[in-house]
Parts: C-alpha cells; structure tokens; sequence
C-alpha cells in the first residue's frame, strides 16, 4: 500500500470544491483524483475511480451524504469518509456510519491536516496487520458552540444523566452527549466501565473504595474524592468489585 492517497471531492457548492482543492494542494500525499457535485455522481465516480478517500458534504440535492456514505458501506475496498459540513446536527448518525472525521466549514488548514494525519495513522494500522477492531465504542464526537470535539472513551471518568443527555467527565471538563445511559451502557466495554446508578457510569479504575452511609446505603468513592451513591438495582456490581478486591 503506497502513501499517496486518492482523494475524491463531493459537494454542491462550487466554492466549497474550490476550498478543498487548494487544501489538498498543500499536502503532497493527496492526489486529487476528481470532483462531484450531488451523490449520484459521486457514486458513480467512486465506482470507476476507487478514490483511499472521500472528502463528503452531508446536505446535498438528490441523494445527500449520509446516504451515500450509507450506499458504500460494505463495498470492497470500501472508501474511507471524511465529512465536510456547515451543519454540526449531523455528527451522531455520521459516526454511527463509521467515517473518518468530521470536520466544519469553513475548514481550517490545520483541522484538515489533522483529519488527513488521523485516516493516514489508521490506514498504515491496517496495512501492518493491526489486530481487529474492538466491538466496543472507542471515541464520541459531542457539538460544542465552536464546532465538534473527539472524545476518546479511555479519557472518560465518570457518566452522569442529565434529562436528555449525558454529562461526559474527562479530567477537569465535561461535555453533554444527547444519549442515554442505556445505549451507552451498550456500547462501551463493560471491562472498562461499570454502572452504579440508573444516572452514572463509572470507569472502573477511577474507584477508589467503597463504603456503607449511616442509613446502611452503598457509596463509592473516586480517586478526586467525590462520593457517588450505589442504586439498589446496581448492588450487585459494586459488591462483585468489592469481592474481587478482598
């Protein structure tokens, strides 16, 4: 597998196209192998040209770009996405698809450059035979008022609910993810993560003991010294940590 990466350009607006052509221009591993302008046209061009990588706007007329990138999951060799948009409600239904990035427009050249470094990091682990990819959720993208933030799962301490969304604690930030607690239960490795409250998951290493209150209710306590309260549902996990701790 060479380094050079075939780059396949799909968006309405012509300005837009241009835009990406001169980010493309400065980096000398990107060959620039066509443009489209709606999804037929983009299928039908990834078809023949067989672009590493699509740079894809997602509001488009016709067939827009979830669909597309919906049409070419699973296609042999399947093209890698990366998500160029004025519009940040769509990040949540582009990585449950898979794709690269995703990025906002008007795109910065060091974002850009970060994206194309990240499909390029990930194409070389493919090459060298990395081992296959974990069932579990690795990373979440939440919209912020400047844009999208990549929150890697091995950065999150704690998972509070609140309302309609879920507060993910990395370090002295949070953010809020429109999910609940459920499906997250779901999609991260519960070798990782353990829930201790019908509103809070726990990584399990940010727990530093457990305890009974005066009323005979479980507490545990975190390594920043917050105390959390165990739900009665949720006994049983936190006796099996506390068993296999003993």
């Amino acid at each position: 597998m060479g380094d050079t990466i075939k780059t396949l350009i799909v968006d309405d607006e012509p300005l837009a196209i241009e835009r990406l052509q001169i980010l493309c221009a400065r980096l000398p591993q990107i060959t620039l192998v066509g443009t489209a302008m709606d999804g037929a046209a983009a299928l039908r061009l990834t078809e023949n040209l067989a672009p590493d990588l699509i740079l894809l706007d997602i509001q488009m007329p016709g067939t827009d770009g979830l669909a597309v990138a919906q049409l070419l999951a699973g296609r042999s060799p399947q093209p890698a996405i990366i998500f160029v948009t004025a519009f940040d409600a769509f990040a949540v239904s582009a990585f449950d698809i898979g794709v690269v990035d995703y990025l906002l427009k008007p795109v910065e050249a060091e974002r850009f450059e970060r994206a194309i470094a990240r499909f390029s990091g990930e194409r070389r682990l493919e090459g060298n035979g990395a081992k296959a990819k974990s069932p579990w959720t690795q990373e979440f993208w939440v919209p912020e008022r400047s844009g999208i933030s990549r929150i890697s799962v091995k950065d999150i301490d704690l998972i509070e609910a609140e309302r309609d969304y879920m507060r993910l604690h990395v370090g002295q930030r949070s953010f809020l993810l429109h999910e609940t607690i459920t499906a997250l239960e779901q999609k991260l490795d519960p070798s990782e993560f353990v829930r201790l409250h019908r509103s809070t998951m726990v990584r399990r290493d940010q727990i530093a003991g457990f305890r009974r209150d005066n009323s005979g209710a479980w507490e545990v306590q975190l390594r920043n010294g917050r105390w959390l309260r165990v739900g009665r549902t949720y006994l049983t996990n936190a006796r099996a940590m506390a068993d296999r701790a003993r």
